[in-house]
């Protein structure tokens, strides 16, 4: 397997395993009853339902779909949209965890590089 092709199946694999256990976490938050502390509700509804696109993303990704890496540039581009609505939130005083910034640059760090790595290593199979 060439180098590019690995970089670009490791991404695809990558954004899979992210997004499951977004949709894990994100479900545990949401509907198990668990106290998260002062969760920033649009960001945890962001995060929840950007699970299911990372998994079709890797997905595309992996079987060379020609639609996948405009679907990482979305999911990237949504991502840093939110986070800068979240840093909007925080600056105005709202309240919010520690662990919410963190996990934000993550995944703006990790979409930015799977986009990346999509448009440039992507040969589309169809």
């Amino acid at each position: 397997m060439p180098a590019r092709t690995r970089a670009l199946a490791i991404a695809a694999a990558v954004a899979v395993i992210f997004g499951l256990l977004t949709l894990v976490s994100g479900g545990r938050a949401l509907f198990g009853g668990v106290d998260m502390g002062a969760v920033v509700p649009f960001v945890l509804w962001f995060n929840f339902g950007a699970g299911f696109a990372y998994v079709l993303a890797g997905i595309g990704l992996w079987r060379g779909a020609g639609w996948a890496p405009m679907l990482a540039i979305a999911i990237a581009t949504a991502t840093v949209a939110v986070f800068a609505a979240f840093l909007w939130h925080v600056g105005a005083g709202g309240a919010w965890e520690a662990r919410t910034m963190g996990a934000m640059i993550l995944r703006s760090a990790i979409w930015i590089a799977i986009a990346a790595f999509a448009l440039r290593c992507h040969k589309p199979s169809d």
